[in-house]
């Protein structure tokens, strides 16, 4: 099988924290049944855009680790295999696609817990040379009762078997001077971090990113790092603001653009 059908059998370090009780003679792999219930992860980008694999979480109530808490107490959790699954693009278009199995199957009988993937610009040299890439648009589902591995606010409930995620992005070119000076241009949308969705009976994600790339906020971090001075944002339209954020205000962008799009 695949490895984007997820039959890889991935067998997970054999460490004092992901121990399970019967130490390491215990087989970790995925082993999905072919004829599995899937959800299928669909991902639209622009030319401009790349999306990176899939960063898909199992786990499991039968193959336990054991981690300790601050007291240095043993404590007992679910088990966890992680592994990467590369998107195919349909025909040569701007559509991705990847099917995850809901039971992974196994002597651990792993199920599915969450994804994590991200959209950023593939190569950002329409901003000049040397630029590198500044992140961009990350989102996270979750299948399960499980918090995700990465710490994320504004978690949404979706119910239903289908989630369907649209959301609006801004070219963002950063210059900063932290170890040298470094330029790089990323995405600006509404999430500080991922977005994240709790979407437990969801059987198909279908996710686009829409690029608005005629309106590009660009911002410059202070060369020193002294109190009272704040990273400068040139929005569109010509403003310029400086206060404490550390990232474009998207609402000021979004009216930006509604309101050019009005006009014309």
């Amino acid at each position: 099988m695949s490895r984007e059908g997820l039959g890889l059998k991935v067998l997970l370090p054999c460490v004092a924290t992901v121990l399970s009780i019967s130490g390491c003679a215990k087989d970790y792999s995925l082993a999905p049944s072919p004829s599995g219930e899937q959800v299928k992860i669909a991902i639209k980008v622009s030319e401009e855009l790349e999306v990176t694999p899939l960063r898909v979480m199992y786990r499991s109530a039968i193959c336990e680790r054991v981690t300790h808490d601050g007291d240095g107490r043993p404590e007992r959790l679910e088990g966890y295999n992680s592994i990467d699954v590369k998107l195919s693009r349909q025909n040569n278009g701007s559509l991705y696609e990847a099917d995850l199995f809901v039971n992974g199957g196994g002597p651990c009988e792993w199920r599915l817990s969450n994804v994590l993937f991200e959209v950023s610009y593939r190569v950002p040299n329409r901003f000049g040379e040397n630029v590198g890439s500044g992140g961009g648009g990350g989102v996270i589902v979750i299948f399960d009762h499980n918090d995700a591995q990465l710490r994320t606010s504004g978690l949404v409930k979706v119910k239903g078997a289908d989630l369907t995620i649209i959301k609006d992005y801004y070219p963002w070119v950063k210059d900063s001077y932290s170890g040298g000076y470094i330029k790089r241009a990323g995405l600006a949308g509404e999430a500080r971090s991922y977005l994240t969705y709790e979407a437990r009976e969801a059987r198909s994600v279908y996710f686009e990113a829409v690029l608005h790339s005629d309106y590009v906020v660009s911002s410059t971090a202070p060369k020193k790092h002294k109190v009272g001075e704040f990273i400068t944002f040139q929005y569109p339209d010509g403003t310029i603001e400086s206060d404490r954020r550390s990232e474009p205000n998207f609402k000021k962008m979004q009216e930006i653009r509604l309101k050019a799009e009005a006009e014309k």
